[in-house]
């Protein structure tokens, strides 16, 4: 497979930050040069101020030592600030698309918690862009510098210099291809183990009350030891490389003194350049031994970076949309076929039907039949397989969603409420208008709920709303769907938490919308909620088997039960 990603928006993102990196560039070249300083001035102490024994010379030349070095320390920090603020603009460059990009990976998992990877990706990408692992790459280039100098102080120190430079970028090689294959496997292992464990957490009543939790955790633990062997093995290797590194380079600037030590003997060099050859060699490998030590955040940020430019092209930006009038609530579909998103197995197939405006249907049939997915469909969140799929006469997928929005309310089947307060939550989390939500509130008939509630409309829900019951929470949901008189209303299972009370409410409140002409569709498998709708449209084997006036289908659905009874006792 091709590892190669084509530069796409986080490629752009970078490019943008390229000035901000050439800054970089050029402030690391001016703070390796000062950091010949200390090499220099352990020279000048050695030859001439020793020699000469000149307290004036030492002092100057300590002075201006001193000088310099607040200069690198002035250098190191204001590249270290910049680093920091190309972090943040890169951050800023894609951070609306990462949430985009998260929050419709959740979309087409039908609602499920997904994993926010793209914003965790774009977090390790800026934390590594402003991070000190970087600055390695930019002070390497300069190594020439260092080796060229100690060449000058004699050619044995450039060579010796050249040969363990060479010897540790080589060691720098053999741990990027150790660790560029098992890095990228463990770290898909990882985040597929951290989903199967989340996903275990959402259940954990299941798993307490069932005892079930012994099994779960053997599971957990192979899974997770197996994981942790494998990152054991790697960090074995790469910590055998890290460690001969850092030894070659204690040992060869331990070396090169004695090298140095020699030559002076034989008075080819000087004992101040013994001293500042050593202290080059040092300066000239670090960068290289940095490299070495944060490769695997190299690795981490290459991977964060291919996952995220794959991610942005397989969910690319939403184009544009042209305002449309507000939507009466007429849906029409032409072969209309549907398959979950990510699968190609089709649940519907070849779907032909109108509902006028102001329509009151109720979706029926059996578990599994496709009502769920075509009521996704019809609101724009699961895209179609195959046909068109209208509301008002355009492409539902046409619309613009922040528009069509206010004109829209929907009850899943999960409900979830956000953290915020009641009045918050009903009124979707925009400006509250008071007395939309109270009137919403009663239409759902929960306004005398949530006055009993501790602060009322102001009391503040926690994480998916675990402070409410699960009928609160429902009969809550609904009032959030009813708010604003939406043209349209799709409500999945909208009684399956209600008791007898709540459930003439919801009865009276869908009365009261098809009285104002909203067009209605209700999924249920309670048939007490089809005496609030005029037509019922039942599907099964894929497709519809029945749509028309509800006591038309009833009708034919009774007439259908007793053909099959008397077959059965002709069979017997």
């Amino acid at each position: 497979m091709k590892d190669r990603v084509e530069r796409g928006e986080v490629g752009r993102a970078l490019q943008l930050c390229r000035a901000s990196l050439l800054v970089v560039l050029v402030f690391s070249l001016a703070s390796n040069l000062l950091l010949l300083t200390p090499a220099f001035y352990m020279l000048q102490v050695y030859d001439r101020v020793i020699p000469s024994a000149s307290l004036p010379t030492l002092l100057m030349l300590t002075l201006v030592a001193l000088l310099l070095f607040a200069t690198i320390g002035a250098l190191e920090w204001v590249r270290s600030q910049i680093l920091s603020r190309v972090g943040a603009r890169f951050d800023t460059l894609l951070e609306d698309r990462a949430f985009e990009v998260s929050f419709r990976q959740a979309l087409y998992t039908s609602g499920q918690s997904a994993q926010a990877r793209a914003l965790s990706d774009l977090s390790v990408l800026r934390q590594y862009l402003s991070g000190s692992a970087l600055l390695a790459f930019f002070d390497a280039p300069w190594l020439p510098v260092y080796l060229l100098v100690m060449y000058w102080f004699h050619p044995l120190f450039g060579l010796v210099g050249l040969i363990s430079a060479l010897v540790l970028l080589a060691l720098a090689v053999v741990n990027a291809r150790l660790g560029r294959d098992q890095q990228a496997e463990t770290g898909e292992e990882s985040a597929s183990l951290e989903a199967f464990v989340l996903k275990n957490l959402r259940n954990a009543e299941v798993i307490e009350a069932m005892g079930m939790l012994g099994d779960i955790r053997a599971r957990w633990q192979r899974r997770y030891r197996a994981l942790l062997a494998t990152q054991l093995s790697r960090a074995g290797r790469t910590g055998v490389i890290a460690s001969l590194a850092r030894t070659f380079r204690l040992a060869v600037q331990s070396l090169v003194l004695g090298l140095g030590a020699y030559l002076v003997i034989e008075q080819r060099l000087t004992p101040g350049m013994m001293i500042a050859g050593s202290i080059l060699l040092g300066r000239a490998l670090a960068p290289v031994d940095q490299m070495i030590a944060g490769w695997r955040h190299f690795v981490q940020a290459r991977l964060a970076y291919r996952r995220f430019e794959r991610l942005l092209q397989q969910i690319p930006p939403l184009p544009a949309r042209m305002s449309l009038p507000a939507p009466s609530g007429q849906i029409s579909a032409e072969k209309v076929s549907l398959a979950p998103p990510g699968t190609r197995n089709l649940v519907l197939r070849n779907l032909n039907f109108r509902i006028e405006a102001g329509d009151s249907v109720a979706l029926i049939g059996p578990s599994g039949s496709g009502k769920t997915s075509l009521a996704r469909a019809v609101l724009g969140i699961w895209p179609v397989t195959g046909g068109n799929l209208r509301l008002d006469g355009a492409d539902v997928f046409t619309w613009n969603r922040d528009e069509l929005g206010p004109h829209v309310g929907y009850l899943p089947q999960d409900v979830e409420l956000f953290e915020g307060s009641v009045s918050e939550n009903i009124a979707r989390f925009g400006t509250v208008d008071a007395s939309a939500v109270v009137e919403a509130a009663r239409q759902a008939g929960v306004h005398e709920a949530i006055l009993s509630l501790p602060g009322g409309y102001d009391m503040q829900i926690g994480p998916g709303g675990s402070a409410l019951s699960a009928g609160q929470r429902q009969r809550l949901a609904l009032a959030r769907a009813l708010y604003g008189n939406p043209c349209l209303l799709v409500l999945d299972e909208p009684n399956s938490n209600l008791d007898d009370r709540g459930e003439l409410a919801l009865i009276e409140a869908l009365k009261a919308q098809k009285a104002r002409g909203a067009t209605v569709l209700v999924i249920s498998h309670r048939r007490t909620i089809l005496s609030a709708v005029d037509k019922l449209m039942v599907l099964g084997n894929g497709g519809i088997t029945r749509f028309g006036p509800k006591g038309e289908v009833l009708e034919a659905l009774q007439a259908m039960a007793r053909s099959g009874r008397r077959d059965a006792a002709v069979a017997e």
